[in-house]
């Protein structure tokens, strides 16, 4: 199987994720915050050929992925994004890296990453109705007097 680098494969968000979760085990969890060094990429590569012996490309379809995922949260939206959310965002950082569109040569789009987190967020919020004027006005007369 060859690949063009202008459009990435996919990759399931559990292998990812898995990535993620060797550095946090090496105590190099910061990588989104700090972008990769040397031993993030060694120890990286090591889990990613663990995980794909057999199988180069998913394994660099999936590393690309990870480092690209790494390169987006350079973005200074996001880097704030991350300070507000915490860890609640790494799943659905994770699950988008894994599954959006990635030009190798340009990474994701930030915009759109931010644009999808967002999303992904706010599924899990539960809208409130506006309340009837009526009870509005009720409300205010109640408090005015």
């Amino acid at each position: 199987m060859t690949w063009d680098l202008s459009d990435v494969p996919a990759v399931e968000a559990n292998d990812l994720s898995a990535l993620m979760r060797t550095l946090i085990e090496n105590d190099r969890g910061l990588v989104l915050f700090r972008g990769l060094d040397d031993e993030d990429l060694n120890a990286a590569q090591a889990e990613v050929q663990r995980r794909f012996h057999g199988k180069p490309q998913q394994a660099l379809a999936l590393f690309v992925r990870f480092r690209q995922l790494v390169e987006v949260f350079g973005a200074r939206r996001l880097k704030n994004l991350m300070m507000d959310r915490g860890h609640a965002l790494m799943a659905p950082a994770i699950a988008i890296a894994a599954s959006s569109r990635l030009n190798a040569n340009r990474g994701f789009n930030p915009q759109r990453f931010v644009l999808s987190l967002h999303d992904a967020l706010s599924t899990n919020v539960v809208a409130i109705e506006p309340r009837a004027e009526a009870a509005t006005q009720e409300a205010a007369q109640a408090l005015a007097a």
